[in-house]
């Protein structure tokens, strides 16, 4: 089977982990590539979930803020009404 080559920019740092992941792993980053290409090909698909990133912590906080509202309604306010709800928030 003929070969080829490519060349691709990556991150310094993200190439970096990467080679270690694949040292610890038992091989190198040609193989790793050219296993994902076989799999998306036979798959004919990414072979692996593609989702956000992990909530940063602002984001954390505010869902746990959130979460204990809900446990005890005297931390926040509540609304019956979405315009009286708007008009507070935009003023």
């Amino acid at each position: 089977m003929a070969t080829t080559n490519i060349t691709m920019r990556m991150d310094a740092h993200i190439k970096a982990q990467l080679q270690e992941l694949m040292s610890d792993l038992g091989m190198d980053m040609t193989t790793f590539f050219t296993l994902a290409a076989k799999q998306a090909v036979r798959e004919q698909r990414i072979p692996f979930e593609i989702s956000r990133e992990v909530p940063n912590k602002e984001t954390i906080e505010a869902i746990e803020e959130v979460k204990r509202m809900k446990q005890d309604s005297s931390l926040g306010k509540t609304y019956t009404d979405v315009d009286e709800m708007m008009e507070e928030l935009l003023h």
